[in-house]
């Protein structure tokens, strides 16, 4: 059982408008809730695939009822913390005469210590049934931010390797404690587009600050650096970018390329393996989670995995 930690969960609300006009009350056509977050979405494609999964983390109030829900009418399973306050909401307004969207993310709830104590329990039963955690995405208010490092060092002494997913400070206490697999991202919504898009950084660029040789040295697994259109991945017996040829280079879903990485780390696959089924599953799934199954087993066949330096200049065009 794979089991996906989203702290910050979110309510995805998507509003269709024929028009989007300013300083007027604009009629929606079409309303849509979806349940969200990092780990969410990653749950969604590991279920997709055919994984089980398990969703956990924190969530409350209606929206948190909803997340909930919605997971369940996906057939997903969910070990959510309840919290006292509501969990937060993302709006997604799309107007369809000039075909744009805008998107308004709200904080995230305050979390108190004694529901930190709570999540932390419930963590802990997880992890005795768990083959894999991963740990995704924001810290909510309240929450401290070596709280990763704490959930790795956990999952470490259960002997469930941790995949961790995130930035900032909380990305850097989570290394610390030396992860299977560390996939840099953000620390809050920039960085992605409407449909969760991976961060547009080049061919698996490094982020600023951030030595993938020296975490890897220091005890991590590897570091896996993702962009829209490829993935890089340091080890300590050297390095793998994979792509697909440039004819075939869609915008990729963050959330499906993590998801995509997770089974080799339970399986023990070679990079170059696990690499093209990462990419694969990443081109062939959509925003929603779904997965194009005849359109990845044409794509596992296509993906280039080279050492960088093999690569053509022209590979990051």
């Amino acid at each position: 059982m794979i089991v996906t930690i989203t702290l910050n969960a979110a309510l995805s609300v998507s509003y269709e408008a024929r028009q989007v006009t300013w300083d007027v009350v604009n009629q929606v056509s079409g309303v849509r809730y979806r349940a969200g977050g990092r780990g969410v979405a990653v749950a969604r494609v590991l279920h997709t695939f055919g994984h089980e999964v398990v969703a956990a983390g924190l969530a409350g109030g209606v929206a948190g009822e909803m997340i909930r829900a919605d997971l369940a009418r996906s057939a997903i399973p969910t070990e959510f913390t309840w919290i006292g306050r509501e969990s937060r909401r993302v709006l997604d307004v799309r107007d369809a005469a000039v075909g744009r969207r805008l998107g308004f993310s709200e904080p995230g709830p305050y979390i108190t210590t004694e529901e930190l104590g709570r999540f932390a329990v419930d963590y802990l039963r997880l992890l005795a049934g768990a083959t894999a955690v991963v740990l995704c995405g924001s810290l909510p208010d309240g929450m401290p931010p070596e709280i990763y490092g704490t959930l790795a060092t956990y999952a470490a002494e259960a002997g469930v390797p941790a995949i961790l997913d995130a930035g900032g400070s909380a990305l850097r206490h989570g290394a610390a404690r030396r992860p299977a697999l560390i996939i840099p991202g953000t620390d809050g919504a920039a960085g992605t587009d409407l449909d969760g898009v991976a961060d547009s950084a080049g061919d698996g660029a490094v982020p600023d600050g951030l030595d993938p040789q020296a975490l890897v040295a220091g005890g991590a697994g590897a570091v896996a650096l993702l962009s829209d259109h490829a993935v890089r991945v340091v080890t300590a017996d050297g390095q793998w970018l994979a792509r697909l040829p440039a004819a075939a280079r869609p915008p990729w879903p963050r959330d499906a390329l993590v998801a995509g990485l997770v089974p080799g780390v339970l399986l023990g696959w070679s990079w170059p393996d696990r690499l093209r089924h990462a990419v694969a599953l990443g081109a062939s799934a959509a925003a929603s989670g779904e997965v194009d199954l005849a359109a990845y087993e044409q794509l596992v066949a296509e993906v280039a995995v080279e050492p960088p330096g093999e690569l053509p200049d022209e590979a990051s065009a």
